[in-house]
């Protein structure tokens, strides 16, 4: 079975990226969550502490890992010896995105990707709704694990 990398920000990590990786673990042999870094982006927590909080939720997945990583995400495959990029999809707005990138990066390097499809229940969570409502003083304990929840809890006070 091939090695997964499962890339994103996680900034910060949520719900419906642990669904993700819980279910690419049943199908692949090792998958590893690949924190990305852009210079360009504002992130509210560094690179170090994304991977720490992402690490701290999946502790208990024997064939999964965390790394950091900055540049192009098929370089990061190809140093891991990973074939194959996991992504999560929740609407069809994501998936027109996801697939021009599937695509750019199929023919650099022949990398494939494998989409699945979001959790209803977490079809409209993300980190950038979680940092609005955290943000503003709102309660994102069902949305984040709770090591996550402590983090944004010292971020906002």
């Amino acid at each position: 079975m091939p090695t997964a990398v499962y890339s994103g920000s996680f900034d910060p990590v949520t719900l419906g990226h642990i669904d993700i990786v819980r279910r690419g673990c049943a199908l692949f042999e090792q998958v590893i969550v690949a924190v990305g870094h852009h210079p360009k982006k504002k992130y509210w927590f560094d690179a170090a502490t994304r991977q720490q909080l992402f690490s701290d939720a999946i502790g208990d997945l024997p064939n999964c890992s965390v790394m950091t990583f900055e540049g192009l995400l098929v370089d990061f495959c190809e140093r891991q010896k990973a074939s194959v990029i996991l992504r999560g999809v929740r609407s069809v707005t994501d998936a027109d995105y996801e697939m021009t990138y599937a695509t750019a990066n199929r023919d650099l390097t022949g990398v494939e990707t494998v989409f699945l499809t979001a959790d209803p229940k977490l079809s409209f969570l993300s980190s950038s709704i979680v940092k609005e409502i955290s943000g503003n003083g709102g309660d994102v304990s069902r949305y984040v694990p709770s090591g996550v929840m402590a983090a944004l809890s010292e971020r906002t006070a």
